[in-house]
This record gives structure tokens, C-alpha cells and sequence, in this order.
């Protein structure tokens, strides 16, 4: 059996970064130079629904070749675990597009100007929401990739138990001269 322990710690990192990376495109509800638009947002949406079937798939592979692997069970869970937020964001750009997608086909028949304010606060509670579950999901990868790569503290840890000579850590005696008897001068070389 292989220890995956390296790419596992791997893969978590680089899902999580692609959970960031939509996480930083997210549009804002009410900023004046970028309005909320249905293809915007549908295009996060597109990217997180990839994200998901990839974290479904990395589930699948690795308990299918855990035992012949030997995948870590914490990258699994991690990975499982990443799913739950991860949908709660796509539930909530879903909600946006929604609410895009019923503001364009009313097609602003009337004023509108009290309902464009309570959608404004609707979507921007909404893309809060998604924020925040893209932030959780990616924490969440990352935790697990900690805890399968050992830490540079785990890894001092092992190197000071270590029956090979290791250089100290300490700097080397001061070049200072020591001080001379009184009375007599020192003069440096």
C-alpha cells in the first residue's frame, strides 16, 4: 500500500484554492460600477457546480481506492465534508439569479423603486451567505490538509528525537575579545 498522504494534502489545498478563487469573483449586490447581472452570477454559479461534482468525484476515488491506495480517511472526510457548505453557497447564488431572473421578466412594468430596494437587500444577504459558505468550505479543506501533512512543528518535533547528529540551533561563541587585565591595552588586528 502507498501512502497518499502527500498528494491527499495536495488536493485538499488546491480544491480549497478553487473555492477561493470563485469566492473572490462573487459579485456585490449594489455596487454602482458592477451591477448584479444574470450572467454573472450564473457563471459563479457554473464554476461552484463544478467545484462540487469535483469534491463528489475525489469522495468517489478515493473510497473506491482507499484499501490499494491508501487514501487517508481524513481526505475523504475532508473532502465530504466540504459539500455541505459548498452547497449552501450554490443554494444562495441560486437565490440571486432567482431574483435576477424574476426582476428582468417583470421587465420594470412600474416604479419599482421600493421593490428594487427590498431585492438589492435580498441578494446582498444572499451573496453574504455565499461568502461566508465558500469561506467555511475552503477553511475546511485546508484544515483537513493539515491534518494529514505533518506540521513544521511535528516535524522539529521528530527531527530533535532523532538518533542523527543535528547541528545546534545556538550561534556560534562571540568573536569579542574577552576584556584585558587593567592596565594593559588590546588592539584588534
Amino acid at each position: 500500500m502507498t501512502d497518499t498522504s502527500s498528494s491527499d494534502a495536495l488536493a485538499l489545498r488546491a480544491t480549497a484554492s478553487g473555492f477561493d478563487a470563485v469566492r473572490g469573483k462573487l459579485p456585490v449586490a449594489g455596487d454602482p460600477d458592477h451591477p448584479l447581472d444574470n450572467v454573472a452570477v450564473a457563471l459563479q454559479l457554473s464554476n461552484l457546480g463544478s467545484l462540487l461534482t469535483e469534491l463528489a468525484d475525489e469522495v468517489l476515488h478515493r473510497a473506491a481506492e482507499q484499501r490499494r491506495e491508501g487514501h487517508t480517511a481524513s481526505a475523504i472526510m475532508g473532502f465530504a465534508a466540504a459539500v455541505r457548505p459548498a452547497c449552501e453557497a450554490a443554494s444562495a447564488l441560486g437565490a440571486v439569479a432567482r431574483r435576477l431572473s424574476a426582476r428582468d421578466q417583470a421587465g420594470h412594468l412600474d416604479d419599482g423603486a421600493a421593490d428594487d430596494g427590498y431585492d438589492q437587500l435580498v441578494m446582498g444577504n444572499a451573496l453574504g451567505i455565499a461568502d461566508k459558505a465558500l469561506r467555511e468550505t475552503s477553511e475546511g479543506l485546508r484544515a483537513a490538509a493539515e491534518t494529514i501533512s505533518p506540521s513544521s512543528a511535528r516535524v522539529e518535533a521528530a527531527r530533535s528525537r532523532s538518533t542523527t547528529a543535528v547541528p545546534s540551533p545556538t550561534p556560534p561563541a562571540s568573536a569579542v575579545p574577552s576584556a584585558a587585565p587593567p592596565g594593559r591595552t588590546v588592539r584588534g588586528r
